[in-house]
């Protein structure tokens, strides 16, 4: 599955069908039995990891020399989708994986790589640490602080909402290092779950995803090696800016796969409930929200990919499109689940069926990784700026 920049968009490869097929077989089987007792009991998928892990699919998106599949950056978001389409906390193991290592992939050193990105795909995981509770959508007020000492690097601050943060190894933390320079004294940096200093703090108690604890992070005087740092001085932010280029894509994936899997639900029960004789199927009004639902979701997957063949591309200014696929797969995402819950009646309300579970797990996409009011200041800027 190496990479391959020169697909048509409008026909995938037969590799990325195969790829497609493969994942389906593998979430049915082995990740779906699991999701709704991973969301009652607010526990991390174990099956899904072994599952991913043993297939390969945790980290698809690692380049062949550091061990990994060497992924196109579509092929990966199929992968997300197709794992959301039955349990979206088990997606977000190689979302994830890819968010806690894009920018050492893009900026870092090749010795970092090489020690980061084969244990990886041997099935360790990775997170990302940028937000603080006072820095969210103003990521660069950022207070966690990184100081230069002899060798080394002495980390101190707190991070907050990081995904999988007590299930990962490795976390790329953002940090200042030079407070004068704003947003261009923000540096990045990789850190071990066993440096000294570094602690886990408790899970966050969650609307939806709750088979993937969310944590906060301190720093205490956490001490690093001085080769950790991902690229130049003062250059963290501007990682993290391209990292979101590249993983917004993600959760639009995440968002399609959900929407996915809440339209079959909702088309097997309508099909399969009888009111007035009928099939509810057949009632018209139904059969519109089906097709607005399907419309929706189709249109959405196509914008997902877009945004990441051009990724793929190694295209510059990715700022609109990848914010507009993140933004747009996660409002339909919403409403589509929001529907099936209506289409279900007074069963979609009980978590015997799963698309409760799908609209609950839907809203987090309009929120991580920028608000989608966010995403919209990102791109009507891309806009203004021609």
């Amino acid at each position: 599955m190496a990479g391959n920049p020169d697909f048509d968009l409008f026909q995938l490869p037969e590799e990325h069908d195969e790829l497609r097929s493969a994942i389906r077989d593998l979430s049915v089987k082995q990740i779906e039995p699991y999701a709704a007792e991973v969301d009652e009991n607010e526990r991390y998928p174990e099956e899904a990891l072994e599952a991913l892990n043993a297939s390969g699919f945790n980290a698809v998106h690692i380049p062949e020399e550091y061990g990994g599949q060497g992924a196109d950056s579509v092929a990966t978001v199929i992968v997300i989708e197709e794992v959301s389409r039955v349990c979206a906390s088990s997606s977000l193991i190689p979302a994830v994986n890819k968010l806690g290592t894009m920018g050492l992939i893009l900026n870092g050193s090749e010795d970092l790589k090489k020690q980061v990105l084969p244990d990886i795909v041997n099935g360790a995981t990775a997170s990302y640490a940028l937000s603080e509770r006072e820095a969210g959508s103003d990521a660069a007020a950022m207070r966690t602080k990184a100081t230069k000492d002899g060798d080394s690097w002495v980390l101190n601050g707190t991070k907050c909402w990081i995904t999988n943060g007590s299930k990962s190894t490795w976390f790329t933390v953002m940090a200042v290092t030079d407070p004068e320079k704003g947003a261009n004294g923000i540096s990045a940096f990789m850190v071990h779950k066993d440096d000294p200093g570094f602690v886990v703090g408790p899970k966050e108690k969650k609307l939806g995803i709750k088979g993937s604890p969310t944590n906060e992070l301190y720093f205490e005087s956490c001490r690093i090696p001085g080769d950790r740092i991902i690229g130049e001085v003062g250059t963290g932010f501007k990682t993290a800016l391209q990292t979101l280029d590249h993983t917004r894509p993600t959760i639009g994936a995440q968002a399609v796969g959900i929407a996915q899997g809440a339209l079959d639900a909702a088309i097997a029960y309508t099909k399969d409930r009888k009111q007035f004789g009928k099939a509810i199927s057949t009632f018209q009004g139904v059969e519109f929200m089906l097709a607005d639902m399907a419309m929706n979701t189709e249109a959405a997957r196509l914008m997902v990919y877009h945004s990441a063949a051009r990724a793929e591309r190694g295209e510059k200014n990715l700022g609109f499109i990848s914010s507009a696929s993140k933004c747009f797969a996660s409002d339909v995402a919403m409403q589509v689940t929001t529907d099936a819950v209506q289409l279900f009646g007074g069963a979609g309300y009980t978590r015997d069926f799963p698309v409760e579970r799908m609209m609950r797990d839907a809203k987090i996409t309009q929120i991580y990784e920028g608000t989608n009011q966010i995403q919209r200041v990102v791109m009507s800027r891309a806009l203004l700026r021609g």
